[in-house]
């Protein structure tokens, strides 16, 4: 008998029951005009709806809403109509029955309906995926993890599962957009192993992919960040589907990008400026505040100035009506175009002002910072912005949200903190990485500071504090493993570790110096540099990963790479094969590297005494130039100065030591421009020198102070000798101890050495100060090396005085200052 039952139940399982006129109710359906024809449809055959039916009508349904403008407020009528409810309800009891396909489509349609994720039909839908999981084709699976990522499910043992998944079949996909869309969710729970698998097969798979579609390429982007991985060959070509469709990208869409390649340190001028244009074509579009406030948010850090100076103008029309948030990346964007703008700084800061109550830790930091950086005063917003924080530290637990609250307590007028606050501070210290340890060190500097300028005073509790601060950052370097120690210390800015625990930092690269490889080399050559302390044996490591590994390096890490050997001044034992290897492997990229990067490429190479000429006439090029120009507009103040001098000092450079180039010297009106200020007076060590100088050689008339050379760098003192090592007087040109000259213009690009007697030469005195050496050992630097070695070009014999020298204990009185002085100008010390 139950050999019969279950015979006779078993058609019914299988074959399940499909009224005929199944095809001819979607059809129907999809004839639907709106929303209440879909509803009212569904209504009359509630009792004999299909699993079919119901996904129709759910994709029917969403086929609808995304034709509407304004989305959020659509979604909501649909999702709180009684009869949505009663669909939802029909669709629970037919889960079992629908596809995977179905299911997967009614669960995205559900949450893009902003349905809550503890709704009986999500959850029902969730389950079931859950269960079929392993059956799932990988589009499928890829809508799946999206609906899981809404959920802001990134870390959950379910998209663990996912990930296993993609893992085990990552061979057999070849669907770059499911792949795409994988990656980004089931970034959260994969090794770097996987990464680089997944990676490499996004590789393979880019030549197989419709360039038009952007948001593959967006998704491949998005995962990049989210993993910290910044691949160079992908981002490159990501980049270029960009820029080929950029006349087709929104707002939001360039917004993103321009975030994501912030995030990834990844810059690409071409883009910028072709984004820069597009979204100024959306100037006049934009009247909404919404849509404005996107807009000025994306497009102000990169505008020209009449972009700016447009952008404000409009803004300040609308500042009535902004919102907090809005408000909040307003302030935020106008601190990185270094507004000067008073009249919006102003109406901004009232808005700020009213919604202050309302605002989280870490946006009051954000407007603090800003605030403070774009130079506005309020003594009643900053005390209100004091109270909030203040009252914020008192109770907060978690160190990330402490660290923000010091931070941006130790930025306004009076930084003192509370004994409350600081035994706050003390308690999340433990806690605490690399990074917010050094922050909270600084504000705790700043706080000390204050004290000692306004309180006269230094309290006990603050020294304290920052002895707790060295101990619990010892920890962290010695019982971390490297990947980990890694991670915290490459995000360091560097204020507190840098003086307190460097020698401890470095010793622990020291111990774990075979970890460094072509990932993370760029990093830590970056990190030498930002210390400043010469380490033969990293640098060593840092010039063999290279050489061996230069295949797997990008073009665009060369720059770090070679950047402290040419701050530092440092030759490794290869160095010949490590410096060509890198100019050879930038040669390939001159067309595609940034001018700046370009720039600051030929002038480190020059430093150490190389001087590539594919580069150099890459450079020194009207084209070039232009585009140069182009990118100095979208730089920050400080940037575009440093970047302006630095493409001089590399002019200077190529025609002092590559004259064979024929490279013009054009920056004479710059440097006319640059060097044409009151240098301003005299310290008293300079004075003490001076005098020296001027009893050696037997007056005042016989020596200059701080005088512009022929092609401008500027030298300390100068004297002339003859040929007998007799002092040259200079006439009535005399120096007085008051005021240094301003200028030295008469032989501003000429050789020295042709308008003197026969026989004679210039004297240059340079004083060293410790800028001009390596942290931890007296090693000059790059640039002052270079210094003597164009000066020496020039025709000067150059006498360089270290300040570890002239401050030592042998030299603690006048008179063996003065020795060592006639020493170097006569004696058999000249070098």
């Amino acid at each position: 008998m139950f050999r019969l039952r279950a015979i006779s139940t078993f058609p019914w399982r299988v074959f399940q029951f499909r009224p005929f006129t199944c095809e001819s109710l979607i059809v129907k359906m999809n004839d639907c005009k709106d929303e209440e024809q879909v509803f009212d449809f569904i209504e009359r055959n509630k009792a004999t709806l299909t699993e079919e039916q119901v996904g129709c009508a759910f994709s029917t349904l969403w086929s609808f809403q995304k034709q509407k403008i304004n989305l959020f407020k659509s979604v909501e009528c649909v999702r709180d109509h009684p009869k949505f409810l009663s669909l939802c309800d029909s669709a629970i009891s037919k889960i079992k029955l629908m596809n995977d396909n179905t299911l997967v489509n009614v669960l995205y349609i559900t949450q893009q309906f902003a349905v809550e994720a503890h709704d009986p039909l999500v959850e029902a839908l969730v389950t079931e995926a859950w269960e079929r999981l392993e059956r799932f084709e990988m589009n499928v699976l890829s809508v799946f993890s999206a609906c899981l990522g809404d959920q802001h499910l990134y870390h959950s043992p379910l998209m663990g599962k996912i990930a296993d998944i993609v893992n085990r079949n990552l061979e057999t996909i070849q669907d770059l957009r499911s792949l795409s869309n994988l990656m980004v969710n089931i970034s959260g729970v994969i090794s770097q192993c996987f990464q680089e698998k997944l990676v490499n097969k996004a590789e393979l798979l880019f030549d197989t992919t419709d360039t038009s579609n952007v948001n593959i390429s967006r998704r491949l982007v998005q995962f990049l960040r989210n993993a910290k991985y910044c691949y160079y060959p992908l981002l490159e070509r990501c980049n270029k589907v960009f820029l080929s469709n950029v006349n087709y990208l929104d707002l939001e869409f360039i917004s993103k990008i321009l975030s994501l390649y912030q995030v990834l340190q990844f810059h690409s001028f071409e883009f910028i400026i072709m984004a820069r244009k597009r979204l100024s074509e959306m100037i006049p579009l934009s009247e909404h505040p919404e849509s404005f406030v996107r807009l000025f948010v994306t497009l102000g850090p990169i505008a020209g100035p009449e972009e700016k100076e447009q952008l404000q103008s409009i803004l300040l029309l609308m500042s009535e009506e902004l919102t907090g948030k809005q408000a909040l990346a307003v302030v935020t964007a106008m601190e990185v175009m270094e507004s000067r703008n008073s009249h919006l700084i102003k109406k901004i800061a009232s808005v700020l002002y009213k919604y202050l109550d309302n605002y989280k830790p870490l946006e009051l930091l954000k407007i603090t910072q800003a605030l403070i950086f774009l130079q506005f005063q309020s003594k009643e917003l900053f005390v209100k912005l004091r109270e909030l924080l203040l009252s914020s530290l008192k109770v907060s637990v978690t160190p990330n949200e402490v660290f923000i609250l010091v931070c941006a307590i130790s930025m306004l007028p009076s930084p003192h903190i509370s004994e409350e606050g600081t035994s706050r501070i003390e308690a999340v210290l433990p806690q605490c990485c690399l990074r917010e340890l050094d922050d909270i060190a600084s504000s705790v500097l700043r706080w000390i500071q204050y004290d000692r300028k306004c309180l006269a005073r230094t309290t006990g509790k603050q020294l304290k504090l920052l002895q707790k601060i060295d101990f619990y950052g010892l920890q962290r370097l010695q019982q971390r493993s490297f990947d980990l120690f890694w991670k915290e210390l490459k995000k360091v800015k560097g204020g507190w570790l840098f003086e307190s625990l460097l020698e401890e930092t470095v010793d622990t690269l020291y111990h774990s110096v075979d970890e460094i490889n072509y990932r993370n080399v760029s990093g830590i050559a970056s990190f030498i540099s930002r210390t400043q302390y010469l380490s033969s044996l990293l640098l060593d490591r840092i010039a063999s990963v290279v050489v061996q590994q230069i295949e797997k390096i990008h073009p665009f890490s060369i720059l770090p790479i070679l950047l402290p050997f040419s701050l530092m001044n440092y030759d490794p034992p290869q160095r010949d094969e490590f410096f060509g290897t890198c100019i050879q492997c930038i040669n390939s990229y001159l067309g595609i590297l940034d001018p700046l990067v370009l720039v600051f490429l030929g002038l480190s190479l020059s430093s150490l005494g190389y001087f590539p000429e594919e580069l150099l006439k890459t450079i020194f090029n009207i084209k070039f130039l232009a585009r140069f120009d182009s990118q100095l507009e979208i730089l920050g103040s400080s940037l575009r100065t440093k970047a302006q001098f630095r493409l001089m000092e590399l002019n200077r450079a190529v025609c002092l030591e590559c004259p064979e180039l024929e490279v013009p010297w054009f920056h004479e009106r710059f440097c006319q421009q640059y060097f044409n200020k009151d240098i301003g007076n005299m310290n008293s060590a300079q004075q003490e020198i001076y005098r020296m100088l001027a009893d050696i050689l037997g007056g005042v008339n016989y020596v200059k102070a701080s005088i512009l050379s022929p092609y401008y760098y500027t030298i300390g003192f100068e004297c002339i000798l003859d040929k007998r090592k007799r002092p040259l007087p200079y006439g009535n040109r005399n120096v007085t101890m008051e005021k240094l000259p301003g200028k030295y213009w008469e032989l501003s690009t000429q050789i020295v050495g042709s308008e003197l007697p026969p026989g004679a030469e210039r004297i240059a005195f340079e004083f060293l100060d410790s800028r001009a050496f390596c942290k931890n050992i007296p090693h000059i630097k790059g640039k002052s090396a270079m210094k003597k070695r164009h000066l020496e070009i020039l025709g000067y014999h150059v006498i360089q005085i270290p300040h570890f020298e002239w401050n030592s204990m042998a030299m603690s009185k006048k008179e063996a200052r003065i020795k060592y002085l006639r020493e170097h100008i006569f004696g058999t010390d000249r070098s």
